[in-house]
């Protein structure tokens, strides 16, 4: 089916040359980045055949991820962006370059703890800079697709690195995929220098720690007595990733590689199904912009919920290995659908609500509180998989059942920021 004339324009008004490098940017950089966070943990996992040790590197290399998209919020306000992105992505390559050159001469787990830390650390810096410059690239009324966009970009990045990382990893070990993520991130900061984004200096007369602490007590007194209802649902994602996305996050690779005993290949086919997912998620945002209402938010943490149970009965006892490892695909994919669904019309609402001058640390203060309980829940699971091990499937219907309770609880408040976002 061609598309229709009013569809070219929008591709044409949504697609100009400054935001299309910053797409192709994030596909490049986020490629390299997906490759390498499969690769790392997995490796981990592999050597030390420890689901304790997995959920707490994981988790101790989530921390610094939390700070610094704080510190990130903070400069992407006060610095141009594009430096940002530019400077954030050579130095990726460069904790590759030395984590190539350490391995095999130091303790392998405090210098993985160490690596993924700093990666993590870099990717939460990054992340406010790419979202406070979507609305400066992308007209209002498209804040939605621009999202959507970006969102795919990320999803489509989570789809092929897996892949691919599996494959390698599998058949070559950890050196080419190193080999393979610095090439990326070497390419993404050379083709951001071209980019334009809109930077407007402001002056400072203060100490950095002391600019840092009044920009970060700016934007929570933004939200807490401007968006009082935006704190309470940042509050409800945060219990939502540490009791749901946690045991995602950490279920996915125990399950597949240890429980069942699937290789790692398979394990990047997992991965894969679940990148599939945010990009179909991202794909329907985008095609149905107009038509998505956050007061019906609810009912994507319910479409959650109702993944993780499946998850759960995928584990059960007699179930085949195969036959489990396939419902976890399956539902790994639909949990993606209606998780992307909702991050792009969070972060839209967050976008259009926000003024310019306050965005990338308001953007960065609410990723932040969303995650900070994440590694909490991320250790917890490790060990609880360890501990649990006769009975995974036990875990996997908690996570559901708290799922949908915080479904009840969570409409009430949708519908109050669906009526903040139809008076903006």
């Amino acid at each position: 089916m061609e598309p229709s004339q009013e569809e070219r324009r929008t591709a044409v008004k949504l697609f100009r040359r400054d935001f299309t490098l910053v797409v192709i940017g994030q596909v490049i950089s986020l490629f390299g980045n997906a490759v390498l966070r499969f690769a790392l943990p997995l490796y981990l996992l592999r050597v030390t055949d420890s689901s304790t040790l997995y959920g707490t590197v994981t988790a101790c290399a989530f921390v610094p991820m939390v700070i610094f998209s704080l510190l990130g919020g903070v400069i992407a306000d006060r610095v141009n962006k594009r430096n940002i992105m530019v400077a954030l992505d050579f130095s990726t390559a460069g904790v590759i370059l030395v984590f190539y050159l350490l391995h095999g001469m130091v303790p392998l787990v405090p210098l993985l703890m160490v690596v993924l830390m700093i990666l993590y650390g870099i990717a939460g810096a990054y992340e406010p800079a790419v979202q406070a410059s979507i609305p400066l690239l992308v007209d209002g009324e498209e804040l939605v697709r621009g999202n959507a966009v970006i969102n795919m970009v990320q999803t489509l990045s989570s789809l092929l690195g897996p892949i691919l990382g599996g494959v390698l990893f599998g058949a070559f070990g950890i050196v080419p995929i190193l080999f393979l993520s610095t090439g990326c991130f070497l390419a993404s900061a050379v083709m951001e220098i071209f980019i334009h984004i809109p930077h407007v200096k402001r002056d400072r007369t203060d100490g950095m720690l002391t600019v840092v602490r009044q920009d970060l007590s700016e934007s929570w007194q933004y939200i807490r007595f401007r968006q009082p209802e935006l704190l309470k649902g940042v509050g409800l994602i945060a219990v939502f990733n540490m009791v749901l996305s946690s045991a995602f996050s950490v279920g996915i690779p125990v399950m597949v590689v240890q429980f069942l005993g699937m290789s790692d290949a398979s394990l990047g086919l997992t991965e894969a199904m679940v990148g599939l997912g945010g990009l179909a998620g991202g794909g329907l945002a985008g095609i149905a912009a107009h038509k998505i209402h956050i007061g019906r938010s609810h009912w994507i943490l319910l479409g959650c919920a109702v993944g993780m149970a499946g998850m759960g009965i995928a584990m059960l006892p007699g179930i085949p290995a195969l036959a489990a490892y396939w419902l976890i695909n399956l539902m790994g994919f639909l949990t993606m659908v209606v998780s992307a669904l909702f991050s792009v019309t969070i972060l839209a609402m967050v976008q259009r609500i926000t003024p310019t001058q306050l965005l990338g640390k308001v953007m960065a203060t609410i990723m932040a509180v969303c995650s900070c309980v994440q590694p909490v829940g991320q250790a917890a699971y490790g060990v609880l998989f360890d501990v649990m091990a006769s009975v995974p499937w036990l875990l996997l219907f908690f996570a559901a059942g708290f799922g949908v309770l915080l479904t009840a609880v969570s409409r009430p408040l949708f519908q109050k920021l669906e009526l903040r976002w139809s008076e903006t």
